[in-house]
Formats: C-alpha cells, sequence, structure tokens
C-alpha cells in the first residue's frame, strides 16, 4: 500500500479513491455499510456546518471550535464520500467530469443572466 504520507502533493480523484480503498482493506479492515456511511456523511458535514455558521455566520465562536480546521473538516466529508463511491462501484474522476460538463451546457448563460447575482 502507498503510504499517504509519501503521496505526492498533487493527486487525482481516482487516486485518493484507491488510497481510501487500500486503508479500509488494510487498516479499517472493511468498510461500514452504505447506511452507516450515510449517516457518517451527515455527521462530517454537519461539523463543516457548525464551523461555518460559527466562524463566517452570524453565530458566535465557542472557545472549544476556533482551533476546529475546515480543511480537516472538509477532508473527513470527501473521505466518506469516496466510501461510499468506492463501495457502489462510482467513479468520481468520472463522475465529476460528466458534471462538469452537464452544468457548463445546463448553465452557460443562467447564472450571467441572473438579476440576483448580477445587479
Amino acid at each position: 500500500m502507498s503510504d499517504y504520507n509519501q503521496t505526492k502533493p498533487s493527486i487525482s480523484i481516482h487516486q485518493a479513491q484507491q488510497i481510501v480503498d487500500e486503508w479500509i482493506n488494510t487498516t479499517g479492515v472493511r468498510y461500514f455499510n452504505e447506511l452507516t456511511n450515510m449517516a457518517i456523511l451527515t455527521e462530517e458535514v454537519g461539523e463543516v456546518a457548525r464551523i461555518i455558521a460559527r466562524r463566517y455566520g452570524e453565530q458566535s465562536e465557542k472557545e472549544s471550535d476556533r482551533n476546529k480546521d475546515l480543511g480537516d473538516e472538509l477532508a473527513d466529508v470527501m473521505w466518506v464520500v469516496m466510501c461510499l463511491a468506492n463501495q457502489t462501484g462510482v467513479n468520481l474522476e468520472e463522475a465529476f467530469i460528466r458534471n462538469m460538463e452537464k452544468k457548463s451546457k445546463r448553465d452557460a448563460t443562467r447564472h450571467l443572466n441572473n438579476p440576483k447575482l448580477n445587479p
């Protein structure tokens, strides 16, 4: 298994999915089932929401939240998304490319023509 500490700083989504899969099958023993991972994903998104609401929103930030690392919490979300993708046979790199193509066609002028975004 390639040690994640030795991985190049720039990796593809596909490579990241492989790293997650290798880690799960060696260190993690096995994947949690899809429903458990969905619940974990919800929990991780909640942790991101807490940081955003307190650091960038109108809620006051508690002392215990000041040292929370938003990047680390976002990476936790990515981790669980990659687990779910691996479990369900989704190649996220291919899916992302298709999704960007869809958005580029569908929304080519949508946001440019939105008076709420362009007062």
